[in-house]
This record gives structure tokens, sequence and C-alpha cells, in this order.
């Protein structure tokens, strides 16, 4: 199983981006993992971003992306995104998504698959 995160890029404070993840090697199972976003930045801990459950009708997000942020997926095409708006330089970290077969959590523990991560620079 992999997990392909990309989307990431440079891009000024108030900008956007949209992040993607492709999941290779789930198959038709990839409809049954919830799938997270969880943000790094340099010298701080992993952090949880969003969740989207497994059919895509919940959705949850950290107070710091939460009215920013809209997570989605298509499970025909076995991608989850992120699109950001409004970025701030406090969002400027390595992206990575995350599988969990499992119900809505911001632990880093439950997860079972993750991508390689996907650089966001805000620039003031």
């Amino acid at each position: 199983v992999q997990l392909q995160a990309s989307g990431g890029g440079l891009v000024q404070a108030g900008g956007s981006l949209r992040l993607s993840c492709a999941a290779f090697g789930l198959g038709l199972t990839f409809r049954t993992y919830g799938m997270a976003w969880f943000r790094q930045a340099p010298g701080k801990e992993r952090e949880f971003v969003a969740f989207i459950d497994s059919s895509g009708g919940t959705t949850y997000y950290s107070d710091s992306v939460q009215g920013r942020s809209t997570i989605s997926r298509d499970n025909v095409k076995n991608t989850v995104s992120l699109q950001m708006n409004s970025l701030k330089p406090e969002d400027a970290a390595v992206y990575y998504c995350a599988a969990r077969r499992g119900p809505y959590s911001q632990g880093q523990m439950g997860y079972n698959y993750w991508g390689q991560g996907t650089l966001v620079t805000v620039s003031s």
C-alpha cells in the first residue's frame, strides 16, 4: 500500500492550495478507510489537521484550520484532497495523508498507512 501526497508548494499568505493524496494498493477497500491529513512544522510535533470518514459524509477539522479548509474524497479514484484557503504563515509545514480502518481519531497511533508528505511554504 502506498499513499502519495502532492500539491504542496510556495504560496503567499492569504492564498490557496489544494493538496491531493492518491492511494495505491488498497483497491476497493479504500472506501472502508477513514482518511486524514496531519502536518508537521519544523521543530514541532506532527498534528492533526482534518479527517473524513469512509463514506465521505462526515468530516472533522482542527481548530486551526476550521472554516478555511475542506477535506474531500473520491472513492472511485481512491483519492483524498485538502483544499486550504486563506493560508497563514503558521500553516507552513509538511503535510501527510494517512489512512485508518476505524472511526475518527486525531491520534497518530491508529493510522495504518502514511504518505511521504508534501511541503507547504507560506510567505508573509
